[in-house]
């Protein structure tokens, strides 16, 4: 299920995963499925919430895995069989918010796939540029991220500023 191709294991920056941040629940257990202790993700919301990590390089196959307490999911997923990802996500019946290219809307898979339980939406008004796994960046950002968000936003559409200093 997961892709051998050279992009999909790109590292999200601190300020594409601060616009998220005010919206997890006060005392959620938060389970981040495709991250290690590096991870921005976990080092950001593991100030305020108690995080699981869990990535498939050390074993936990976001398919086979589920952490046994979580309340939220909140993640950037492989690009690569993203319907995949997805479909997992919605199966397991709980809130989540996973960064997504934002050109996949293009597409009928999420239209599809959250067509019973609506699809919410945190759009940013800037570019993430994310990190290669040798911690540099192309330089080259060709599409615009958001969060794909089940039973997560206050609202369907939530637009924020980011911040890239």
């Amino acid at each position: 299920m997961y892709s051998g191709g050279k992009n999909d294991e790109c590292y999200t920056p601190a300020y594409a995963v601060k616009p998220i941040l005010e919206f997890i629940p006060k005392d959620a257990r938060v389970w981040c499925p495709f991250d290690t202790l590096d991870s921005q993700f976990v080092k950001l919301i593991s100030q305020t919430h108690s995080v699981e990590h869990s990535h498939i390089a050390t074993g936990r196959d976001f398919f086979e895995y589920e952490p046994f307490h979580w309340d939220v999911m909140i993640s950037n997923p492989p690009f690569t069989n993203k319907r995949a990802f997805f479909e997992r996500a919605l199966s397991l019946g709980k809130p989540f918010a996973l960064l997504m290219a934002n050109t996949w809307l293009n597409d009928r898979a999420p239209m599809q796939l959250f067509a019973e339980r609506g699809l919410q939406l945190l759009l940013m008004d800037k570019r993430t540029e994310f990190v290669q796994p040798n911690r540099e960046t192309t330089g080259k950002i060709t599409f615009n991220s958001g969060y794909y968000c089940c039973d997560f936003l206050p609202r369907d559409i939530v637009i924020r500023t980011i911040d890239k200093t």
